[in-house]
């Protein structure tokens, strides 16, 4: 059975990385489902909704972005991951350049490299 995936990324500078996962959810071989649960407005509850869905999933994604470090609710949405226990990893966005970890991220968390059989293992456990 697939894992299901939560996607954290910077609404304002990343939605395409978004999209772009949500169709390697797609492959036939992919071991992870995505349902897109990204919280488009703010809202007094966001955080709850977040904490929800979060909890719902397997594993979380972090997009990393050439913002990401100023992205303040990607930042809440891993520290959620953190405070849930939840399985975790960080995605480099973009191919060329280091993405940047959000604010809330542990100095041991890696920024791995987005390829396709590199994400399916991350997805199956490989970090």
């Amino acid at each position: 059975m697939p894992k299901r995936v939560f996607i954290s990324f910077d609404y304002d500078y990343d939605k395409a990385l978004k999209d772009f996962l949500i169709g390697q959810a797609r492959h036939p071989d992919s071991p992870f489902e995505i349902h897109d649960w990204s919280i488009k407005e703010a809202s007094p509850d966001w955080k709850a909704k977040a904490r929800r869905r979060i909890r719902a999933s397997d594993i979380v994604i972090v997009m990393c972005g050439n913002h990401t470090d100023t992205a303040v609710g990607v930042a809440i949405e891993l520290e959620i991951a953190q405070e849930e226990g939840a399985e975790y990893f960080l995605l480099n966005g973009y191919s060329g350049k280091t993405g940047k970890k959000p604010s809330t991220a542990k100095a041991s968390d890696k920024i791995y490299k987005w390829e396709w059989n590199a994400l399916k293992a991350l997805v199956g456990g490989a970090r």
